[in-house]
């Protein structure tokens, strides 16, 4: 075991402060990166907050990590000493079940461990998270970020880039597709770049009228102000696919009634209290209500390998450790553009 230096919660909604523990010594299958980024994530507050249930304390959140491999054990290939790595959303699956062995470890049945706040395999010992000096993760579950990317605004491509991207490809977003992406903030800014990049034609659906121009920056081809029901009206029978990143209890209804046949509205963000929906509003053209969350591995390298051909990377607010509070704060009050991430230098 060695002894590391993070930044962590102590008890339930408590202020993030430095804190030292152990990280496992390297295994066979192991690899050691010294991280250099790592995103803070919305998921991240809540579960400091314990807003999804009771968490594990102390807490060192994270899960979108950026750095460098500083020692592979004597069974991996994939790495090697030097190597830009990237650790997304979990760290370990068992690999026998049904979704392991097609390719969803994500939706492992027994006990996919996540990076922070979770379990390893062992039933035992509790994971810790990005917002520390370096990680000891399996090879196996760990990324090759393409190295010609910028390393800070990579970090958040490993929960919001998969997020986001997972469902753009299942639902074939592309040539000839209307996409509209509700809400532009850490997963909407995320949505908007892959779909533009996939060939689709993107809609942004926004109460924030002040991020038109951010809107159309990225390459959107249209932004309408959802306090407008006349300008939302007119993109009725229209769309194709919308991503909902919305965290907020809104009128699902409002926003069906714009797709296209067979369209689907698919959640990303995670909602506060269940939404209200009536089945009318879906039987009407075959419409669909659906989820994703996250992606598996073999994914998760799919989409860094596609933001590195179309050079996409979050837009981010390089942050030092010691503000983590206030990054928290900000995010809450909707007051970044469009993630944080911390330069572990700082720790």
């Amino acid at each position: 075991m060695t002894i590391t230096k993070g930044y962590a919660a102590l008890t339930p909604n408590g202020k993030i402060e430095p804190w030292e523990f152990q990280r496992r010594d390297v295994g066979a299958s192991d690899i050691s990166i010294d991280i250099e980024f790592a995103g803070i994530c919305h998921s991240d507050i809540h579960q400091v907050k314990e807003e999804w249930g009771a968490a594990k304390f102390p807490m060192v959140p994270g899960h979108e990590i950026v750095g460098t491999v500083v020692a592979v054990g004597t069974d991996v290939k994939k790495f090697k000493v030097g190597d830009i790595a990237g650790v997304g959303c979990f760290v370990d699956s068992c690999g026998e079940c049904e979704y392991c062995l097609n390719g969803n470890d994500h939706w492992c049945l027994d006990n996919s461990a996540y990076t922070y706040n979770g379990i390893e395999r062992d039933g035992v010992t509790h994971t810790y998270g990005g917002y520390s000096k370096n990680i000891v993760v399996k090879a196996d579950y760990a990324l090759k970020v393409p190295a010609h990317l910028d390393r800070a605004g990579t970090a958040p491509l490993l929960c919001a880039g998969i997020t986001t991207y997972s469902p753009l490809r299942h639902w074939n977003a592309g040539p000839g597709k209307n996409v509209a992406v509700l809400g532009l903030g850490g997963l909407g800014h995320m949505a908007v770049k892959i779909a533009v990049a996939m060939g689709a034609r993107v809609t942004v659906l926004s109460h924030s009228a002040s991020k038109r121009e951010d809107a159309l920056a990225m390459g959107a081809h249209h932004f309408v102000d959802t306090s407008d029901r006349v300008a939302l009206k007119e993109l009725s029978n229209t769309i194709d696919i919308i991503i909902n990143t919305v965290s907020a209890d809104i009128e699902l209804r409002r926003y069906i009634s714009i797709l296209r046949q067979w369209g689907s509205l698919v959640v990303v963000g995670a909602p506060g209290k269940p939404y209200a929906i009536d089945g009318f509003s879906l039987m009407n053209r075959q419409l669909s209500l659906s989820g994703s969350n996250i992606g598996s591995i073999k994914e998760t390298q799919e989409m860094l390998d596609f933001c590195g051909e179309h050079n996409i990377t979050s837009d981010i607010e390089v942050i030092a450790a010691s503000e983590i509070d206030n990054a928290y704060d900000r995010v809450l009050a909707s007051d970044v553009r469009y993630r944080f991430v911390i330069d572990t230098a700082t720790i």
